[in-house]
C-alpha cells in the first residue's frame, strides 16, 4: 500500500474511533484532508507537556492492558493507528539525535541513548515500565487513542513451531505483519547488526513486505547510532527460539522468582548464549533472529513489536508482584551497573545495589522519577492494570 494511503487509513481509524479529532471522514476518504491533518497533530505535539507523564494520579478508572488476540478488530486497528501516528508526528529530539524526524523515533533514540544504563541490571524492568508509561500516554494524548497498551502472551503461541507463524500478532491486516524473506547467508551483513551468537531456527531477515510497518523506513540504527540511516524493518522470526524461551514452563520459571533481584535475572537472561536465553530473548531474539531490528539491543524499538512484547515483560513483573503484593511493591534489587553481578559474564566490575531511591533517567523526554513511584502500577503517575495474571 503507498505511504500516503496508509497515513490516510490511520488518520480515518483515528477520525472515527477518538473523539480528539473532527476530521470530515468523506474528505479524509477521499486523501484531501491528510496535509491539514498533519497539521493538527504537529500543533498537538509541540504543545505536548511532557510533565503529564509523572502527575501524581488518584487512580479510580485504571488502563486496562489486554492480551492482542482478545481485541475485538477495531481495538487492534485502532492502536495500530495511534502508533502511525506517532510515526508521523514531528519529533521532539530532533536538534539532539539526527535520526529523530517523528515522534516515534524519540523513543527509539532514548533506547539507543541509554541502552548501556538499562540492561544486564537491576534498572532494567523498572527503567522500561515507565517508558512504556510515557509511550502509552503519548498514544492517548497526542493521538486520541482510548485503550491502553496490548501484550503479547507468547505462551500462547508456543506450543508450536507452526503456532508461532500462525500467531494473530502476525496477521498481516490485524496485527504486526510477517517475517522478513529468507536469507541463508548473513555474512554480509554489519556485525554490529548481527547477534553475538548463531539463532537456531531463524526463517527470515529480509524487510517485511506485509502489515502497517512494511512502508516505513526506520531512521537510525540498527545498532548503537542515531544518526539518520534509514532503512527497512527486517524480521528473522525463530519459531524454535519462541517455542522454547517463551513457553509456559519458562514463564513459570521466572514467576517462580524468591525476589526482584533473581525476577530480574531470571527475565533477562542467565547466560550470554541461546542456553541461557529466557523470556526477553523470546520476544526479542524470537522475532528478531539474527539480523531482524528486534534483535538489536539498541535499536529494537524500531519494531513496533517492541511494544507488545514489553508490556508482556511489564505484566510479568507486576503479576510477581501481585502473589505477595504486601512485601513485593517495596521488593527491588540488583546491580546498578550493567555487566555487573550477576551479569558478570566478562568478569567482576564494581557495582552498587539499586534501592527504592535510585533514579531512572529520560534524559531530553521526561524528568527523571524515582524507582519507588514505579512499584505500583496503580500508584504514583501510573494507573494501569492487566486483564489478567501471568
Amino acid at each position: 500500500m503507498h505511504v500516503q494511503s496508509l497515513v490516510t487509513s490511520a488518520l480515518v481509524v483515528l477520525a472515527q474511533g477518538a473523539s480528539t479529532f473532527a476530521l470530515p471522514a468523506a474528505s479524509v476518504a477521499a486523501g484531501k484532508e491528510s496535509e491539514s491533518a498533519a497539521a493538527h497533530l504537529e500543533s498537538r505535539s509541540l504543545n505536548f507537556d511532557f510533565s503529564v507523564y509523572s502527575a501524581p494520579q488518584t487512580c479510580t478508572n485504571p488502563i486496562v492492558r489486554k492480551e492482542w488476540r482478545t481485541l475485538n478488530p477495531l481495538e487492534k486497528l485502532s492502536f495500530l493507528a495511534a502508533v502511525m501516528c506517532l510515526q508521523i508526528v514531528p519529533a521532539k529530539t530532533g536538534n539532539v539525535y539526527a535520526g529523530a524526524k517523528a515522534r516515534y523515533d524519540d523513543y527509539q533514540a532514548l533506547h539507543i541513548r541509554m541502552t548501556d544504563y538499562v540492561h544486564f541490571n537491576g534498572i532494567f524492568i523498572p527503567w522500561h515500565r515507565y517508558m512504556l508509561h510515557m509511550f502509552e500516554t503519548d498514544l492517548r494524548n497526542v493521538c486520541g487513542y482510548q485503550g491502553g497498551i496490548p501484550y503479547w502472551d507468547w505462551t500462547l503461541d508456543a506450543t508450536s513451531e507452526a503456532n508461532v507463524l500462525k500467531s494473530p500478532i502476525f496477521d498481516s491486516f490485524l496485527g504486526f505483519g510477517g517475517n522478513g524473506p529468507y536469507i541463508a547467508d548473513t555474512s554480509g551483513f554489519p556485525a554490529e547488526w548481527k547477534t553475538n551468537v548463531p539463532i537456531p531456527g531463524r526463517q527470515g531477515g529480509g524487510c517485511i513486505t506485509t502489515g502497517p510497518f512494511a512502508w516505513r523506513q526506520i531512521p537510525m540504527g540498527p545498532a548503537n547510532h542515531t544518526d539518520y540511516t534509514p532503512h527497512c524493518l527486517r524480521r528473522d522470526i525463530s519459531p524454535w527460539l519462541i517455542t522454547q524461551k517463551g513457553n509456559a514452563s519458562m514463564l513459570e520459571f521466572v514467576m517462580n522468582a524468591t525476589d526482584f533481584w533473581d525476577l530480574d535475572h531470571r527475565s533477562e537472561g542467565l547466560q550470554l548464549n541461546v542456553q541461557g536465553m529466557t523470556i526477553h530473548a523470546a520476544g526479542h531474539i524470537g522475532v528478531g533472529g539474527e539480523i531482524g531490528e528486534m534483535a538489536n539491543t539498541y535499536s529494537s524499538p524500531g519494531d513496533p513489536l517492541f511494544w507488545v512484547h514489553h508490556s508482556m515483560i511489564d505484566r510479568v513483573w507486576d503479576s510477581w508482584q501481585r502473589k505477595d503484593f504486601a512485601n513485593r511493591k517495596t521488593d527491588i534489587g540488583g546491580p546498578d551497573t550493567m555487566w555487573a553481578y550477576p551479569y558478570n559474564y566478562f568478569g567482576d566490575i564494581p557495582y552498587q545495589n539499586i534501592t527504592l531511591n535510585s533514579d531512572l533517567i529520560y534524559p531530553q523526554m521526561a524528568n527523571s522519577i524515582k524507582i519507588s513511584q514505579v512499584m505500583d502500577t496503580k500508584g504514583g503517575p501510573l494507573c494501569y492494570t492487566y486483564d489478567k495474571s501471568a
